[in-house]
């Protein structure tokens, strides 16, 4: 698995996270942060899985 998946995943879920608490405590700002992670680890999530594909199209190829 690469690294990027497992980063994005934990950004993602950080994410999550703010903005809960963003939504809990009424801190627009903070609900806007935890929404902006949530979309950058959905990204990085995405990069890490197609650098996995590709590792292993190349594998397969070899």
């Amino acid at each position: 698995m690469d690294q990027d998946r497992i980063e994005g995943s934990a950004k993602t879920l950080g994410g999550r996270v703010k903005e809960f608490f963003g939504r809990m405590f009424g801190d627009t700002k903070l609900r806007t942060e935890g929404r902006m992670d949530q979309v950058e680890g959905k990204i990085q999530n995405t990069v890490g899985g197609l650098k996995d594909s590709l590792r292993d199209e190349s594998r397969r190829g070899s």
